[in-house]
């Protein structure tokens, strides 16, 4: 009798009817934390895989790209951004390109979910080395509460933040916008990740439509990251003062990237028809 060959596959339904599947080779962790199911797999195509409630968060292999593009647009926006707060991104690789930025004189991480962190810590060293850096200051806490607590404290706030479920939901709310808006400084620039155009564009819409209503200058950007749905993802920027379009490429200080540069920043403003029509919509 010929053995069978055995294959396991890991599939994320990110509609009822789509999704994304990956061959693994074995799970490397798992538990049920006090907020969600957490896992980490091994791939053969993306190496590792951070799940989260059966969402990827991110891979070995295309990481970069959304982290990357979470944190770069926002930061040189700002002409001297000094002092940056991530919330969620427990993995840490948003804080890691953050302190590329060498005005950056301390960047908070604020977490809800502390087994993020030490699971990174464990399996992602890479993405999450960058959380030993003196200057950062890891807060386990809920976001939303920690955004009220410090009003007019940071030049550039990140939201990078989970699929809009679950302790996610409020993230992705109006009064979290409002209560960001007074986090920041008088010339504070913030940096949200907005989904898919594909398969999220009503709240894309509500999303713009709110940070517009909060921030003179409000611009959508979009990336390639293949692990999430559709390959397109979007992020939505809202700055007190700064547009993003302003800035001189020649004054984008040399960076350790491998997706964003300064001759891309102008291009990512670009975008498709019908994700334009999103930002349009009143």
């Amino acid at each position: 009798m010929e053995s069978m060959d055995m294959q396991l596959w890991y599939t994320e339904k990110q509609t009822p009817n789509f999704g994304i599947t990956a061959k693994i080779g074995q799970t490397l962790h798992h538990e049920q934390t006090e907020f969600q199911s957490l896992d980490v797999i091994e791939t053969e195509e993306f190496g590792r895989m951070l799940v989260l409630d059966g969402m990827v968060m991110t891979t070995d292999r295309d990481e970069f790209a959304y982290h990357e593009m979470l944190a770069h647009v926002g930061m040189v926006t700002h002409p001297n951004p000094k002092r940056v707060l991530v919330v969620g991104g427990g993995d840490g690789g948003v804080i890691r390109e953050v302190l590329k930025h060498p005005s950056v004189e301390s960047a908070t991480l604020c977490e809800i979910d502390g087994r993020v962190v030490d699971v990174s810590r464990e399996y992602f060293p890479a993405i999450a080395g960058a959380l030993s850096d003196p200057r950062v200051r890891i807060c386990v806490e809920d976001g939303i509460k920690h955004i009220d607590a410090h009003p007019e404290e940071y030049d550039v706030i990140l939201v990078d933040s989970t699929e809009p479920v679950g302790p996610a939901v409020g993230l992705f709310q109006r009064p979290f916008y409002q209560g960001i808006h007074q986090a920041l400084r008088g010339d504070g620039v913030m940096v949200a990740q907005t989904e898919s155009p594909w398969f999220n564009r009503d709240l894309i819409v509500q999303v713009n439509r709110d940070i517009r209503s909060l921030f003179p200058v409000t611009r959508l950007y979009t990336a390639s990251i293949p692990t999430y749905p559709s390959g397109l993802w979007s992020f939505t920027l809202g700055s007190k003062e700064r547009d993003p379009l302003a800035v001189d490429p020649g004054d984008i200080p040399e960076l350790a990237t491998r997706y964003y540069t300064p001759e891309l920043h102008h291009a990512l403003f670009s975008l498709p028809a019908f994700v334009k029509e999103l930002t349009e919509q009143e």
